[in-house]
């Protein structure tokens, strides 16, 4: 038996709600792994489901994704051995964790020359990037590109890889404390979402030109602005609701907008098999190596004061990832 220690939520609710136990876990059965969590990375979806958003069955754990060490191997394990350095993004809720039993078809190789801590700051956002410029929309030169929150974790991997495909980028932050970051992603033009004239705004910047694709995370705030701001035939793609859930609509107002198509994809659909989880990994650390994409940690939590990483993210108090060290 090995002991791990985890972040529990028993009752849904604010920071305080989660507390860190002590867990022992078996050796890893078929097909398993034992890994020593080095970094463990943080998303805005972990609030949703501590808050209870997101429904999950409690008592729980919190958290998507880790990068780490094996340290021993199960049964009908061949592609791994104790000391490979992996990480995973959907493995089951349960990251926040010094030490986990993890199912070894849900990991990926780390390549060398990525520290565990980039790894852990990059693997769901970097993850959610790629597929978005890479399959829901396939980013080619000359197309303009609005993203939104281009300051947050996603934002600024979306911004500088739209940008390395060629893509005109236009960011969309929160506040004026955020556009130096969004412009040093590599996005052309910055509005501030604040001001509530931001469409003609981005309509000035761009010289009237509007959107082939809008990447939209924030939702409820932004969602009909957005389709604004989409070209004629264009793509508006909402994948998060960092501001709450985009509002219904009635489909004829895409019509009335311009033809407009609508889409809200996720994560791990696109990464269900594990042949193209880690081929969509491997794209990941290739964009990574050939700069295209910069690991950017904003902060740095010991696992232990894991409630205070979620009031720094509430309070947007932070640019880029959040790390926790286990």
């Amino acid at each position: 038996m090995t002991e791990a220690r985890v972040v529990r939520v028993s009752a849904f609710g604010g920071p305080e709600a989660m507390e860190l136990a002590t867990a022992r876990l078996a050796a890893p059965g078929a097909g398993q792994v034992l890994l020593r969590q080095t970094a463990v990375g943080f998303n805005f979806i972990d609030i949703y489901q501590r808050r209870g958003i997101y429904p999950l069955p409690a008592p729980t754990g919190l958290g998507h994704e880790a990068a780490g060490v094996v340290e021993a191997v199960g049964p009908e394990v061949t592609e791994f051995r104790p000391g490979d350095r992996v990480a995973y993004i959907n493995a089951g809720i349960g990251a926040y964790a010094d030490r986990r039993i993890v199912a070894a078809d849900r990991l990926v190789p780390v390549p060398d020359g990525l520290s565990d801590e980039a790894v852990a700051a990059v693997i769901f956002k970097g993850m959610t990037a790629q597929y978005l410029v890479r399959k829901t929309h396939r980013v080619a030169p000359g197309d303009l590109v609005l993203v939104h929150a281009a300051a947050g974790g996603v934002g600024l991997i979306l911004s500088s890889w739209a940008k390395a495909l060629g893509a005109t980028v236009v960011g969309a932050v929160g506040s004026e404390g955020k556009r130096a970051a969004a412009l040093a992603a590599g996005c052309d033009h910055v509005v501030v979402t604040a001001d509530p004239e931001w469409p003609a705004a981005m309509l000035a910047a761009t010289g009237g030109r509007k959107a082939r694709v809008v990447y939209d995370s924030v939702g409820r705030d932004t969602f009909l602005k957005s389709l604004d701001c989409a070209a004629p035939f264009g793509l508006v793609v909402v994948y998060g609701a960092a501001s709450g859930p985009a509002p219904a609509i009635d489909p004829e107002l895409l019509n009335k907008k311009g033809c407009l198509f609508l889409t809200r994809p996720s994560v791990f659909p696109h990464n269900a098999e594990t042949a193209t989880l880690r081929a969509n990994a491997a794209e990941l650390f290739a964009a990574v190596a050939a700069g295209w994409v910069r690991p950017t940690i904003g902060a740095r939590f010991p696992l232990a004061a894991v409630a205070d990483a979620h009031r720094a993210a509430e309070a947007r108090a932070t640019t880029g990832a959040i790390v926790l060290v286990p």
